[in-house]
């Protein structure tokens, strides 16, 4: 029998969830991140509502020009983003309230991040019966959180977060196992998993735009092209993915990570990214049950795909937030020099780990 796989994904979260608690706030462009103080601010925003995008401000933009954005529409007669602080603990609390009424109605939950999940409905048998559970699941968060999700179903996990990417907000999309490669053919290449800006530039060059186009190259060209991650496109593209859904239970460790929109060496950008994803990896440890941790690690990738991973052990199981994003600071700053970045390569994806976690009933409760 075939997988049905669902991907549930908010709407604009953060912002969301600020529109939500401040009805002040709804119907305007809204912008979650750094403090602009009044286009002098460093930092990047966080999450940006639709109609702040509708600016050309999306997650990571930095925040200084964010505020020239919203002066501009400012000046064309239109509303002035509203800029709002990051309040993670608020967020780690609305997630686990959404991923509890999904838990509810989903055998195997994978949670993904903060605000995304993946479910595994193939016990269901049919798509049509999936559809209706996650329209159940869209109209009880809605219901009890008063937030939209958007959802996509499909024959496996990427179909599943693409198909939840094609209409939102507040989309719901599926795709079976026979529409999948169709549905794929026409996109862009940056569809496919891993081909970020650098990669699409290479492949336009070569007149390959679209995924169907990037679908005729041969499995040797790809493997010859792009080593083993060609392999993975060579499948991708034809709407092949066996990563299961995996039900976490107690975990032995808590990431995040972030791809960024375009490849960065801005130090701003890249400290205010690495703290936010670092808060939001210290707030689902106390999401999940656990009150301190004894390892951090950051994994950094560079432009040319080079991977690399660094952490620290502290001596002491760590239960402080601001004493986790300090270490994680002082793992980054070697790679923004020349002692863990010779080249002086850009960034293009920034991840935080924490490991050997603890709960309040376990080792010195003093």
């Amino acid at each position: 029998m075939s997988r049905i796989i669902a991907h549930i994904d908010m709407d604009a979260f953060y912002a969301a969830i600020e529109e939500r608690d401040t009805p002040a706030f709804r119907g305007l462009p809204l912008a979650v991140g750094a403090d602009p103080a009044q286009g002098q601010g460093r930092g990047v925003v966080s999450t940006a509502n639709y109609k702040a995008r509708e600016y050309g401000i999306y997650s990571a933009t930095p925040i200084s020009k964010a505020w020239r954005l919203s002066e501009d529409a400012r000046r064309r007669g239109l509303p002035p983003v509203t800029f709002v602080s990051v309040d993670m603990r608020k967020y780690a609390r609305v997630s686990d309230a959404v991923m509890a009424i999904a838990r509810r109605a989903i055998p195997v939950l994978e949670q993904a991040s903060i605000d995304e999940a993946y479910g595994d409905l193939s016990s269901t048998g049919s798509f049509e019966a999936a559809a209706e559970l996650c329209r159940s699941i869209k109209g009880t968060i809605f219901a009890e959180e008063r937030l939209t999700a958007s959802v996509g179903i499909g024959p496996n996990k990427m179909i599943a977060k693409i198909a939840s990417g094609v209409q939102k907000p507040d989309g719901f999309t599926v795709v079976t196992e026979a529409e999948a490669e169709a549905f794929l053919a026409p996109m862009s290449v940056r569809a496919i998993p891993g081909i970020g800006p650098k990669t699409e530039s290479i492949l336009a060059a070569q007149h390959i735009r679209l995924v169907a186009e990037l679908k005729r190259l041969s499995r040797t060209d790809m493997e010859a092209r792009f080593g083993k991650r060609g392999l993975e496109w060579y499948a991708n593209v034809r709407a092949l993915d066996d990563a299961p859904v995996e039900e976490h239970g107690e975990p032995k460790s808590i990431s995040e990570q972030e791809t960024f929109a375009e490849d960065t060496l801005d130090s701003q950008i890249l400290v205010e990214r690495l703290s936010q994803i670092g808060d939001g990896v210290f707030a689902r440890l106390v999401q999940e049950g656990f009150d301190a941790c004894r390892t951090v690690a950051i994994t950094v990738r560079f432009a040319d795909f080079t991977t690399v991973t660094r952490s620290h052990t502290f001596a002491d199981p760590v239960r402080d937030g601001p004493a986790v994003r300090r270490e994680l600071l002082k793992l980054l700053l070697p790679f923004l020099d020349r002692r863990e970045n010779p080249r002086r390569q850009r960034i293009r994806l920034l991840g935080v780990r924490i490991e050997k976690l603890q709960g309040v009933s376990d080792g010195d409760k003093s």
